[in-house]
């Protein structure tokens, strides 16, 4: 009984390492947590403006900043126009240096 308990944590744990590994924090620049402060605080005045503009369209695109003030947007929007207004929103955001979409118009 003792050596099925073992064997079936060690299989478990076998198994959730690859999990844990992925999972580790890629956000390198938090050590500097002025940087993280400021890459934080333009993407809350990004995805304010999108759920200001239109709330739908914050829960489909995704907005991340990096230390350099570099923003990607990624997502789905209903119409091109849609996706263009998201990226004239983030570039008139204070801080931003640069826009990087990958939002794509949904094809239904």
């Amino acid at each position: 009984m003792r050596y099925t308990l073992a064997a079936a944590c060690f299989v478990i744990g076998a198994t959730l390492a690859p999990v844990a590994i992925y999972a580790q924090d890629k956000d390198t620049d938090r050590a500097n947590a002025h940087a993280y402060v400021k890459d934080s605080a333009i993407t809350t005045k990004i995805k304010s403006k999108l759920a200001a503009e239109n709330p739908k369209t914050l829960a489909r695109i995704s907005v991340d900043t990096d230390d350099r003030g570099i923003v990607f947007m990624s997502g789905t929007v209903e119409k091109q126009a849609d996706a263009d207004k998201a990226v004239m929103i983030a570039r008139n955001t204070e801080g931003v240096k640069a826009v990087r979409s990958e939002i794509r118009v949904k094809n239904d």
